[in-house]
């Protein structure tokens, strides 16, 4: 029986870890991350805790391999690829999040 409740409590605090874990959309929320201008997410604070750090990087990755196979799937650069996607990600950016003009100054929509 505590056996059973041991392993109970470890498969609920893994839960609970999981369920805490930042998210893009909760970064940019708490205004802690935003859509940089050159197509990219960047840090709005700084410095930025290891979480955010993490989201960051998966999310430029992901970013970076999306904006090579489109750019090479249309004989086009990547940096005109990310050009494209910064206006509309800044075009669907939520009011009271950030992004970047393009003097790269962070703005509240």
């Amino acid at each position: 029986m505590m056996r059973q409740l041991v392993f109970a409590l470890i498969l609920l605090t893994a839960g609970l870890n999981s369920a805490f874990a930042l998210d893009l959309r909760q970064a940019k929320a708490q205004g802690l991350v935003g859509e940089r201008n050159d197509g990219y997410v960047g840090y709005v604070v700084t410095p930025a805790s290891a979480e955010v750090k993490a989201v960051v990087k998966d999310v430029n990755n992901k970013r970076r391999a999306k904006f090579t196979a489109t750019a090479n799937n249309n004989n086009i650069t990547v940096e005109q690829v990310a050009a494209r996607f910064y206006q509309r990600a800044v075009n669907q950016t939520q009011a009271g999040h950030y992004y970047q003009d393009a003097s790269g100054k962070w703005v509240k929509k």
